[in-house]
């Protein structure tokens, strides 16, 4: 399991390596690799945690759905950290839905031994709750930006987002999918999208977005990202490596 886990990169997600040396080889033989595809569900609303994950080449986003079936995603996790906080806080199960974003690799933790290592304390137990802080911020700063920021503001946010843990300017994902991720209409996506390619920032074809010109999406993109990037920066230093 040990080397199972170091060949499938358990140092590229940015938490695991910022651990000390001794402590990431500790966890090591605890770390099993798994493989998402793109709209997997790794944990239902309600559903127990039987473990938790850490991205390495994949990302999952954190969707709310409501009564009549809509959704919308509150935030995102890939290299830069871990899916199930619910599990090390002590809540155990939580009301969103964890659904791959992006398909790729990830590294799971048994619940059982996530818990015994927290609560040893110590660097991995520190770690997870400035990640933990940081998430919360990014979650605060999306239901602010999806209430008062327009849907193409909001598709360069995202994009960014999704860019920043992923190591390709490629990104594969349907018009739907990112119309349930931002929370509006496909029709706007795709008119917000157009606009985007017009202005020679992005390549957009069915279920694939390139990212052509990322400085011009900073700069058209509202300050919640930035917000969320800094914050990450300040807590989490050497394990936010974008």
């Amino acid at each position: 399991m040990s080397g199972s886990a170091e060949l499938s990169g358990a140092d590229e997600n940015y938490l695991l390596s910022a651990l000390p040396d001794e402590e990431y080889k500790h966890l090591i033989p605890c770390l099993e690799p798994v493989t998402f595809a793109l709209g997997q569900v790794v944990y239902d609303s309600g559903g127990h945690l039987d473990y938790i994950y850490f991205p390495t080449t994949s990302v999952v986003s954190l969707l709310y759905t409501m009564e009549d079936g809509t959704t919308a995603e509150m935030g995102l996790t890939g290299n830069d950290g871990v899916v199930g906080i619910a599990l090390f806080l002590g809540g155990e199960t939580t009301p969103n839905r964890a659904v791959v974003q992006i398909a790729g690799r990830a590294l799971r933790m048994k619940a059982r031994v996530v818990k015994e290592e927290f609560a040893r304390g110590g660097p991995f137990q520190r770690l997870l709750l400035r990640y933990t802080q940081a998430l919360i911020t990014q979650i605060s700063q999306t239901a602010v930006c999806n209430r008062l920021h327009s849907v193409e503001k909001r598709l360069c946010r995202w994009l960014l987002l999704s860019h920043d843990r992923v190591r390709s300017d490629e990104l594969s994902m349907t018009q739907e999918f990112i119309s349930d991720m931002l929370g509006g209409r496909r029709e706007s996506v795709t008119v917000a999208a157009g606009r985007l390619q017009d202005a020679g920032l992005i390549h957009y074809a069915r279920g694939h977005i390139k990212i052509l010109h990322r400085k011009g999406l900073e700069a058209m993109a509202c300050e919640c990202y930035q917000i969320v990037r800094d914050e990450f920066d300040r807590l989490l230093g050497s394990a936010s490596r974008w």
